[in-house]
């Protein structure tokens, strides 16, 4: 049964990482191994494509990586689509959420085996808090207004949007994927709470995005104080993962080697 889940795990991302399967049992984390495992999870109306500018740099500094496919139909399918991939895993894993994604991580970051939490450009919330209500104090960004309600509950973005708000920085290339790509994101999915926020006693990072139209900058800055995150500020869109790959590759690997934990800031 272990070399099955682990064949379907590794499938996930079967275009964009090489296929590596463990066949040996799951085990639970030594607090002192080495982080080898990054799991990268997308945010709301995208898919691993996401991430496919940084994956050969990743593995080129020797991390295995998988991108967690979440299916964007509601939060708890979220969190268990990304314990799923993270029980895949054989030691440590740092968990990578961008955008949605990093409400996603702080529930599902709560397994044993994950050591850190990388946040890019992402909603961080606390207990009780869902991403929708860590935005309302900082009022509607320009991409929120070219959300689409669809009749059964879904949101998806314009294509205007994605191509102004979403990523405006990067090639129209990449756009074009993106708009090909969407994933509908059940509404109901950002206003679902968190039980528990991992990122209270385990460490975390955050790329900040200083010129996002999607999540306002300073949310990202002030979520990223409270956390006591270890910080990266990038002048890009809400995609700095594909208009700055090296620059957020490295602080992902920095981040795995463990060289200087930032101290999360403990439970209420």
């Amino acid at each position: 049964m272990n070399l099955r889940r682990n064949l379907l795990a590794a499938f996930l991302c079967a275009p964009l990482v090489s296929l590596t399967v463990p066949v040996t049992g799951l085990s639970q984390v030594p607090s002192k191994e080495p982080i080898k495992n990054v799991v990268l999870v997308h945010g709301a109306w995208a898919d691993g494509s996401s991430w496919l500018k940084i994956l050969p740099l990743l593995e080129a500094e020797g991390l295995h990586v998988v991108c967690a496919q979440i299916p964007l139909t509601s939060f708890a399918d979220d969190v268990a689509a990304t314990k799923r991939i993270i029980d895949a895993q054989e030691g440590p894993v740092l968990l990578v959420g961008h955008s949605y994604g990093g409400a996603v991580i702080t529930e599902a970051g709560n397994d044993p085996k994950v050591a850190g939490l990388v946040y890019v450009a992402a909603f961080a919330p606390d207990q009780g808090e869902s991403a929708g209500s860590l935005g309302k104090p900082y009022g509607a960004t320009p991409g929120v207004g070219e959300l689409r309600p669809l009749a059964d509950g879904f949101l998806v973005l314009t294509d205007k949007g994605i191509l102004e708000d979403f990523a405006p920085d990067v090639a129209l290339a990449d756009r074009t994927l993106m708009i090909a790509t969407q994933v509908p994101t059940q509404g109901a999915a950002l206003g679902a709470p968190i039980t528990t926020a991992a990122w209270r006693t385990k460490p975390s990072w955050f790329v900040v995005a200083a010129n996002d139209r999607m999540i306002a900058p300073e949310q990202e800055r002030v979520t990223a104080k409270r956390m006591n995150a270890k910080t990266l500020t990038l002048s890009t869109s809400h995609v700095p993962m594909i208009s700055k790959p090296h620059e957020v590759a490295d602080f992902i690997t920095n981040a795995a080697s463990a060289k200087s934990s930032p101290t999360p800031p403990g439970t209420l």
